[in-house]
């Protein structure tokens, strides 16, 4: 590697906290596999809310 390349500035996202949500998300554009990947986050969402509620 170069010099160059070794100097170049890195994104750090730690202090960035994310809702989750994808803004860039059309459901007129969605197709079969997007639904389908929507329907299982919305799943894992319920199950880690009902996880937490438990806590």
């Amino acid at each position: 590697m170069d010099k160059q390349h070794n100097q170049q500035p890195h994104q750090h996202f730690k202090n960035q906290i994310s809702d989750g949500l994808d803004i860039e998300f059309s459901q007129e554009l969605a197709d079969h596999d997007d639904l389908e990947a929507q329907k299982r986050s919305e799943a894992a969402d319920k199950r880690a809310k009902q996880k937490r509620n438990k806590q």
